[in-house]
């Protein structure tokens, strides 16, 4: 969290100057939102480190790290009204302050600002090659998250998804973006092609790892800490690694007993279905999987030779699956 609160103090600044010329105020003040409310910023915290991991400054990265974050800002945005969730990080959604075509709105902009962000990477000094790398980086986990989305959207209510289909949805909408945040930090501080390769696939790993941990949450977590209340995800009859594997495992009595819980959407049949996990041991199955991404996703980075940022990404990776929310 220190690391992480350091990195943030280098990423606001840039986040509030690239923002700063937006009009309408109303537009202005629906895009900046989010962005005033928080949020760790592990992913431009990934980019930096990246970067620094293959040689390069921290400045060589900054502008692609803070078009990452305006791009996971636009995602949730956009994820609020999709979800109809009303609550972000503590706060009223920007859709329900603003309503629903201003936070479209705000969301497009933070997407278009993305992209002038990273052509702002200072040409003059890095060879265009690597901007225009990072920059195709970053598009394509762009398309990835449209279609994860897609996917996500097409699972509600499909009791017959797949593990592999399920992992194939997580990383084009969660981890596409990380392993963008790790592979582009890497691209703007000259790593090599085995580097650039390693830190991507690194991303990739711990942005799977970070979903089934937040999986796991929604049943192992405490209440207090996870500010909702523990298995909001079947409340809502999402399909989750836990719903998935129980699906593909139970017999039939408790297959049909947990499509009907995950039907109903109440709080109603939470316990029930927790007690249908337990019994196929699934909530333990999630919390290893996550150990695994993340055991896997420590070895790329023998690649690197020893420093300080490559220290911090280890223990980056190991936070994403030790945080309680």
């Amino acid at each position: 969290m220190e690391t992480l609160g350091e990195y943030s103090k280098l990423i606001n600044p840039k986040l509030e100057e690239i923002l700063a010329d937006i009009t309408p105020e109303s537009l202005y003040r629906a895009s900046m939102h989010l962005i005033s409310a928080g949020g760790k910023k592990i992913r431009p915290t990934l980019a930096l480190l990246s970067c620094q991991a293959v040689g390069g400054e921290i400045e060589d990265a900054i502008n692609v790290a803070t078009a990452i974050e305006l791009i996971h800002t636009f995602s949730l945005i956009h994820d609020d009204i999709m979800d109809k969730d009303e609550m972000r990080r503590g706060q009223p959604a920007v859709h329900v302050l603003w309503g629903e075509s201003m936070a479209i709105l705000a969301g497009d902009i933070l997407f278009s600002k993305a992209f002038e962000s990273a052509l702002k990477a200072k040409v003059d000094e890095l060879s265009y090659k690597r901007v225009t790398n990072a920059l195709s980086t970053i598009t394509d986990s762009c398309i990835k998250i449209c279609e994860g989305q897609a996917l996500d959207m097409g699972f509600e209510g499909n009791f017959k998804v797949k593990e592999e289909e399920y992992l194939e949805m997580i990383y084009k909408k969660t981890a596409a973006l990380i392993s963008a945040a790790t592979r582009s930090g890497a691209i703007m501080g000259g790593g090599t092609h085995e580097e650039v390769e390693a830190l991507g696939e690194y991303g990739k790993l711990i942005g799977l790892a970070f979903q089934i941990h937040d999986d796991y949450l929604d049943i192992a977590g405490n209440e207090k800490t996870l500010g909702k209340p523990i298995g909001s995800d079947i409340a809502e009859g999402k399909m989750t690694i836990l719903t998935v594997k129980t699906l593909e495992k139970a017999s039939k009595e408790d297959r049909e007993k947990l499509i009907g819980i995950l039907e109903s959407k109440n709080q109603k049949g939470v316990n029930e279905a927790i007690e249908i996990f337990k019994k196929y041991e699934t909530i333990e199955y999630a919390h290893r999987l996550a150990q695994e991404y993340t055991k896997r996703a420590k070895e790329k980075l023998k690649i690197l030779e020893e420093s300080q940022p490559k220290k911090l990404l280890e223990e980056l990776a190991d936070f994403i699956i030790e945080r309680k929310h």
